[in-house]
């Protein structure tokens, strides 16, 4: 059968590859409007829970999944880590991380190596779309010859795109259906199958002329909210020295009905995308020998943002007689934003850190996240939750709000704790407790 009629008819086999924040939400999606889907992921862990119906991502209840795999149905999804069955499915859906190595280039081996292990299988009639987030010309110059290096043409024997993810995670407003989805193809024929398949599963298809403008409206809308919120954590720095309270200044700008857009300081950037994206382009830009000084400057202001909170903790406690060294100091959330169980780069893993080296006694609590066993920049820290009681928080010279869930009970926090330093604005209005913005 023709690739287009398989997918118009929703007769298509669905491969996604990465079954993480992006790609779950995807297998999901897909399978509810009728496709059969098979998901790859190298985790055998997340292969034999998806395969119980069990779920390992807070806001992605398993019941959801549960329904994928209960005896006497179609069973629409299995999850597998044998990546010799990537000649199965029609469609292939690259959602694997692009993070950056320590010097803050683009680390695409993710990429790299999911290329080569589809194009050991690629089979005429397969469309392959990459969904990673990265820079100009990684479709067309690092994909293409490696998926062509079988033989194979890409929009003649099978069809190349690029379509930037756009999840956002822990967000009820919008889901895969309601956000729109940007497609780039190699050639026409490509971009004709991409639209195709995406046009079946969201609302709104925005084809666009390449995989580099594809690639580069990403980092766009990344870099926009990266230079946004630079801006504002420069100028929360500068109201505290002059006594100001930005938050107020903000709700005030907001109210002009047209060419200003909120944006609200915080203890630094988190996510996978964030605090990443913007320096792909960065590290591109410098092959046109061009430095994006506007890129690098919000990185700049954004990346210093928790040595900044710690020199207030330090500033803090100083007012009430104690050093940081040796500072029982209560951090409150690990995660990147608020009600989220996800603690990619996450500001207050840095915080702790830097908090540590000064000497500090540091824990933490967050509902979402009972213990962090490290990561890609904290593979040696392994730390649990420590619940939140009234004796935790009296015991504590210093509670420190990194992230401000919405099960935290701010005046009975604020009325136990001796020093709170709050990042987030959570304790406006609060009364009790000395309380300090960072």
């Amino acid at each position: 059968m023709d690739l287009l009629k398989k997918i118009n008819e929703k007769k298509a086999l669905v491969g996604v590859i990465g079954l993480g924040y992006v790609g779950l939400p995807l297998v999901l999606r897909f399978t509810e409007v009728g496709f059969q889907v098979l998901g790859f992921d190298t985790d055998p862990q997340k292969v034999e829970r998806l395969n119980r119906g069990e779920s390992y991502i807070k806001y992605i209840p398993s019941s959801r999944l549960a329904e994928l795999i209960e005896p006497g149905n179609s069973r629409p999804f299995e999850a597998t880590g044998d990546m010799g069955r990537l000649a199965e499915p029609d469609v292939l859906i690259i959602c694997v991380p692009t993070p950056l190595t320590r010097k803050r280039e683009p680390d695409l081996q993710y990429v790299e190596e999911t290329a080569h292990l589809i194009a050991a299988r690629l089979r005429p009639g397969q469309v392959v779309s990459l969904e990673s987030t990265t820079y100009p010309g990684t479709t067309q110059e690092l994909m293409l010859p490696i998926l062509e290096s079988k033989g194979l043409k890409a929009g003649k024997d099978f069809y190349l795109v690029f379509s930037p993810e756009r999840e956002d995670p822990g967000n009820a407003h919008f889901e895969v259906r309601t956000i729109p989805k940007v497609v780039g193809g190699i050639t026409p024929a490509c971009l004709e199958r991409g639209v195709a398949l995406y046009g079946q599963v969201v609302e709104k298809v925005v084809p666009v002329s390449s995989t580099q403008a594809a690639e580069l409206s990403k980092l766009l809308e990344n870099i926009y909210r990266a230079v946004n919120i630079a801006l504002v954590n420069e100028l929360k720095m500068l109201c505290l020295r002059m006594g100001l309270d930005i938050f107020e200044v903000i709700d005030a700008s907001k109210t002009k009905p047209f060419g200003f857009q909120a944006f609200y300081p915080g203890p630094g950037l988190g996510g996978h995308c964030i605090p990443i994206d913007p320096f792909y382009l960065t590290w591109k830009a410098r092959e046109y020998d061009f430095s994006t000084r506007f890129i690098e400057l919000a990185g700049e202001i954004n990346t210093g943002m928790p040595y900044f909170v710690v020199q207030r903790v330090a500033q803090a406690l100083g007012q009430q007689g104690k050093p940081l060294q040796g500072a029982k100091i209560l951090l409150l959330g690990l995660a990147y934003k608020k009600d989220v169980d996800d603690p990619r780069e996450s500001p207050a893993l840095k915080i702790m850190q830097l908090l540590k080296n000064e000497g500090a006694d540091v824990s933490y609590n967050d509902p979402f996240i009972p213990q962090y066993k490290g990561g890609r920049h904290y593979p040696g820290l392994d730390i649990a939750s420590v619940p939140l009681t009234d004796q935790v928080l009296e015991d504590a010279d210093c509670v420190l709000l990194v992230t401000d869930h919405g099960s935290y009970d701010y005046d009975w926090i604020a009325s136990r704790a001796k020093l709170v330093v709050d990042t987030r604005n959570a304790f406006k209005g609060v009364k009790g407790g000395h309380i300090m913005q960072a």
